[in-house]
């Protein structure tokens, strides 16, 4: 008596009223609980020996644990099946079923494995290394091509699993021996895919863009928030997300700020009279960007990079290490160089702007002068 009959039999005098099928449905009910208690024990047991601790434990598990379940059920049917003394046919077509089960089971082992060993890559990765740049890029190309072997083995993994079938083998091999328009068609169907499939293989290579690069794409400005295997998906200023397929980048030009450096320079642009006095605004530049934590101690510059006839135009160039820090140390710079402006050189503000508060003070005598 082989193992799958004994436990069914063995049940038989705890469950009499449950045909053959019933007893081994439960039997398989009772190998697949046992099965998560152990992995779960296992798991509790292997947390003590890590130095993580707990949480690489729990990441262990949430990560396994459906893929154990799975091949937990696959071994537990393998063995009761064959103890329900099915009819020929009925049985060929159950281990057609378990033969495909297992197929996919392999798959999802890949991929879980792939996963794995790409998250631990990357967080090493990202603990040694120093320049941000190096690990942004890292990331990209171990992401995409890790996105890109899941997306091949899910599509070989269910292709095989299908092919264990008699009816879809014939069926697939019809359609491959008519060679006409069912193949001409399935060959468009998936132009798409395969064109953003090896489009990020591309991205992964040449690197145009990373994750968390600064872009400005289809006129909006936004940061890189996910590469997909077919598409990447944009975060803009407002949370709102732009997804384009991948293929967009290596197809249409687009503006990437941090390519190179993740270092930017901003832009402060004041509109002041002739009689400005520009080295003391320069000093007072220099001694606000001394006080910024935001400055990255870089480009500073102050320049009159116009004249109209009432005013000059003072262009202010400052950088920081990111998009963010950027815009703070902009709006940093112009708060202060204002309120200096107000305090210390007035007469330095605009002429028009003083006549219009001149005209104002005639016609509502007492208004405060700014």
């Amino acid at each position: 008596m082989d193992t799958g009959a004994f436990l069914v039999t063995s049940l038989k005098p705890l469950l009499p009223w449950l045909p053959a099928w019933g007893r081994a449905l439960a039997a398989i009910i009772v190998i697949v609980a046992a099965a998560y208690l152990a992995q779960f024990l296992l798991v509790t047991v292997l947390s003590r020996f890590f130095k993580q601790g707990r949480s690489l434990a729990d990441r262990i598990f949430r990560r396994t644990k459906g893929v154990v379940r799975f091949g937990f059920i696959i071994i537990a049917a393998s063995i009761l099946i064959p103890a329900l003394q099915l009819k020929h046919a009925e049985m060929d077509f159950v281990r057609q079923c378990l033969l495909s089960g297992f197929i996919l089971l392999i798959g999802w082992i890949v991929v879980v494995t792939t996963s794995s060993i790409a998250d631990r890559y990357l967080t090493r990765i990202a603990r040694r290394a120093r320049d941000s740049m190096q690990t942004r890029a890292t990331q990209t190309q171990v992401r995409i091509l890790t996105r890109a072997v899941h997306t091949l083995t899910i599509l070989l993994a269910i292709g095989a699993a299908l092919m264990t079938f008699r009816e879809v083998r014939e069926f697939g091999i019809s359609i491959f021996a008519s060679a006409g328009v069912a193949g001409i068609v399935l060959g468009l169907a998936a132009r798409p895919m395969l064109e953003n499939l090896i489009a990020g293989i591309q991205i992964a290579v040449t690197q145009p863009i990373r994750i968390d690069d600064v872009v400005v794409v289809e006129g909006e400005r936004g940061q890189v928030e996910e590469l997909n295997s077919t598409y990447i998906a944009i975060r803009l200023w407002d949370r709102r997300r732009l997804i384009l397929p991948l293929n967009y980048f290596l197809e249409k030009p687009f503006e990437n700020w941090t390519h190179k450096s993740s270092s930017l320079v901003g832009t402060v642009t004041l509109h002041l009279d002739y009689t400005v006095p520009v080295e003391r605004l320069r000093a007072r530049l220099d001694g606000i960007l001394a006080e910024s934590e935001l400055w990255d101690r870089d480009v500073a510059t102050l320049q009159v990079t116009d004249a109209t006839e009432d005013t000059v135009e003072i262009s202010i160039y400052v950088s920081a290490a990111n998009t963010n820090a950027v815009w703070d140390l902009r709006c940093e710079v112009r708060e202060k160089l204002l309120a200096f402006i107000k305090s210390e050189i007035p007469h330095a503000l605009p002429r028009r702007r003083n006549m219009s508060v001149l005209l104002a003070e005639e016609v509502v005598p007492g208004i405060e002068r700014s």
